[in-house]
């Protein structure tokens, strides 16, 4: 209120959520979406709208196609619902593949 009366919305101040907040947020929705370890996220805010980018890891054997596409949807969801940003873009990297059949100090699926 300005003297008393509204402010008029074109005159009022702006939120603006700070890129650091949106990524711990689309980086815990990832880790949600493939039940791991907190994924690397970077994320880049342009007035109400946020792309994303963020690397996995995922157990194999797995349908990749369905777990990013579950990743993508989950942090645009997230996103949009705690921080109000619209998420056009999610671009998801498999940074590894765990499997439960290779023994410790054996290398890695690829």
């Amino acid at each position: 209120m300005r003297d008393g009366q509204p402010v008029a919305p074109g005159e009022r101040g702006a939120t603006r959520i700070a890129d650091g907040v949106v990524a711990k947020i689309a980086a815990q929705a990832a880790r949600e979406a493939v039940d791991g370890t907190l994924p690397h996220t970077t994320v880049t805010v342009h007035g109400r709208t946020a792309r994303v980018r963020v690397a996995v890891e995922l157990e194999y054997p797995t349908d990749i196609g369905a777990r990013c596409r579950a990743v993508r949807t989950r942090i645009a969801e997230r996103v949009a619902e705690l921080a109000g940003l619209e998420v056009p873009e999610v671009a998801v990297t498999v940074e590894r593949l765990r499997s439960p059949h290779l023994d410790e100090g054996r290398e890695r699926v690829r």
